[in-house]
């Protein structure tokens, strides 16, 4: 009770006064720059987050550029491998037929060399053995013809076994 037995109208308007001169001197020198670097920092740190927010959207768009890039390049990669593997199926394929008409035109020429030079060799014997059989024969008929008797008896069995018309 002695507190409301102390208590002075006048002081307590006083005190009123400058605790509102106070509070309005606070708000106008104090609080704006304090609430403005208050929000000055919060713009900061809200354009930090968004910033890492746009980092971390931008780097999960090139991680997909890259998984995208890698897919394609494998892709050229197996179509490449795919395109080497058919270029070299048909490259051992003209080669094997090509060897294997190289192999019969080969055989085929040494089979028509064999039978040019076994016919030239049968035209050979054949003229070796005419030529044989003509100096036998030559042999022969001097041997036959070199007596005159003997001359005239194969003239004679040769008019006998011709028979004129």
């Amino acid at each position: 009770m002695s507190l409301i037995n102390d208590f002075s109208p006048g002081l307590f308007i006083i005190q009123a006064i400058i605790l509102l001169v106070l509070i309005f001197l606070l708000g106008k020198f104090a609080w704006k720059p304090i609430l403005n670097s208050l929000n000055e920092r919060e713009e900061g740190i809200q354009d930090a987050l968004d910033a890492a927010e746009n980092a971390k959207k931008e780097l999960e768009n090139l991680q997909a550029d890259n998984e995208r890039i890698l897919n394609e390049a494998r892709a050229e990669r197996d179509t490449l491998l795919k395109e080497a593997r058919e270029m070299k199926a048909t490259i051992l394929a003209k080669a094997e037929e090509e060897a294997s008409s190289q192999t019969e035109k080969m055989i085929k020429q040494a089979k028509e060399a064999i039978v040019a030079e076994k016919k030239a060799a049968i035209a050979d014997l054949k003229n070796q053995v005419a030529g044989l059989s003509v100096e036998i024969a030559e042999k022969v008929v001097k041997n036959e013809l070199a007596d005159k008797d003997k001359q005239l008896a194969l003239v004679a069995s040769l008019l006998k076994d011709a028979t004129l018309n």
